[in-house]
């Protein structure tokens, strides 16, 4: 049961780094309007996610059915990648609000006033802070269910 465990932990950990890698490179080159590759990331983010939610119910029903790992730690890293997932989901919907702060701007109606090639550097800006948010976030969790997949012996 154990090799179960730590090869669906790696499973979750490779499509997470999957979508951290690809976001990365995205903000990295500082394009996420790219439509094709933005498509791709938001894709693969959410699939990562619901690989750790998988691995999160997995571990709740092997945990309800009496089955413990020798290491009590390996709760606090399979679970924990749940609790980021919606702290950056929280982050990214904020996103949009710190963009018009910083450029002093009341409200998105006041987004609508502003000439066309500004409209869209905004919401450029509000895209790559999304992303980086995600992807952040989709690395932290590659980090938790590689620690784990260490600490889940003794299932």
């Amino acid at each position: 049961m154990t090799q179960a465990i730590v090869a669906g932990a790696l499973a979750v950990a490779a499509l997470n780094a999957v979508s951290g890698g690809l976001g990365a490179w995205i903000w990295y080159r500082g394009d996420p309007s790219a439509r094709r590759s933005a498509s791709a990331f938001w894709v693969m983010l959410r699939v990562g996610q619901g690989s750790a939610l998988t691995l999160a119910v997995a571990v709740g029903s092997l945990a309800a059915a009496g089955f413990y790992p020798k290491e009590q730690l390996f709760f606090l890293y399979a679970l924990l990648p749940l609790a980021v997932a919606f702290i950056a989901e929280q982050l990214r919907v904020t996103s949009a609000q710190t963009i018009l702060d910083q450029q002093r701007l009341k409200d998105a109606q006041a987004v609508g006033r502003l000439p066309e090639p500004e409209q869209q550097a905004l919401a450029a800006a509000v895209m790559r802070r999304e992303m980086g948010v995600m992807t952040l976030s989709a690395l932290v969790v590659v980090f938790l269910v590689l620690r784990a997949a260490s600490t889940a012996n003794g299932f």
